[in-house]
């Protein structure tokens, strides 16, 4: 049960994130996202930040949900 006046947080992953995209010079995946330094800041040190950028990249979301 959640506390009043407290918002629910959902858990969101970079790997299922469509902003991550491959970065052939880094030779990794990163995010395609210009975020600022405060952002950035709050999404490292607090484990119950939720990214303001994050979208689901799942393409099959809409129809799973309408089924």
């Amino acid at each position: 049960m959640q506390a009043k006046g407290r918002k629910k947080t959902t858990e969101t992953s970079c790997d299922s994130c469509a902003n991550l995209v491959y970065d052939e010079d880094y030779e990794e995946y990163v995010c395609d996202v210009d975020m600022d330094e405060d952002d950035y800041g709050r999404l490292m040190a607090d484990r119950s930040f939720v990214c303001p950028y994050y979208r689901n990249g799942d393409e099959y979301a809409v129809v799973r949900h309408q089924m």
